[in-house]
């Protein structure tokens, strides 16, 4: 069900500042691949960070190198609290088939979610007219406060190791220049 089925349209898409849409979604993971009715909710984050991303699609080219990247930094973003989730309008089964045949996905250290009807690429904003989720990236804070969203088009990648900068940006709980960095001096309480 979409989170806003009576708002109107312009208010159908996840606000920064606000609650992150809710979600219950199967779900297919690797560290338990032969789990195929697994269900990930947004409420087993609750008292953690998590960066919620969307790729496009199972089977591409740019989206491996992606889930590969974020999968190598996972430990980076554990050690600050915060869990990864991947998300497509794939099946879980479309997931499970791309790791058998792609051994960089079947090392993949969290889970990806399967949007196959579409509601959490609405709920999110990201949803393309293809049917297709676009390069959306979320964070949500431990209380399930958007914090921040980042949406590319399907062609460009993002880069998680500005994710990791903007986890640890937020995480200061102050107010962060132009191209702060740990260790680098922030502007005072937020």
């Amino acid at each position: 069900m979409n989170c806003c089925e009576n708002e109107p349209e312009f208010l159908c898409s996840a606000q920064v500042g606000q609650r992150a849409p809710d979600f219950c979604v199967p779900a297919w993971d690797p560290t338990d691949p032969q789990n195929m009715e697994k269900k990930i909710c947004l409420a087993d984050f609750k008292g953690k960070w998590l960066w919620l991303f969307f790729y496009p699609l199972d089977f591409t080219f740019v989206c491996p190198t992606e889930l590969v990247k974020m999968g190598e930094l996972k430990k980076d973003f554990e050690a600050l609290g915060c869990e990864i989730l991947g998300a497509s309008t794939d099946s879980v089964f479309s997931h499970q088939a791309w790791a058998k045949h792609d051994p960089r996905i079947s090392k993949i250290p969290f889970p990806i979610l399967s949007d196959m009807n579409h509601d959490l690429s609405y709920d999110f904003g990201v949803l393309h007219p293809d049917g297709v989720s676009l390069r959306g990236a979320f964070l949500i804070d431990p209380d399930g406060i958007l914090q921040s969203a980042t949406i590319n088009n399907l062609p460009v990648g993002r880069n998680p190791e500005e994710l990791l900068r903007t986890l640890k940006a937020f995480q200061t709980g102050d107010l962060c220049p132009v191209n702060w960095n740990e260790g680098k001096k922030t502007l005072g309480k937020a």
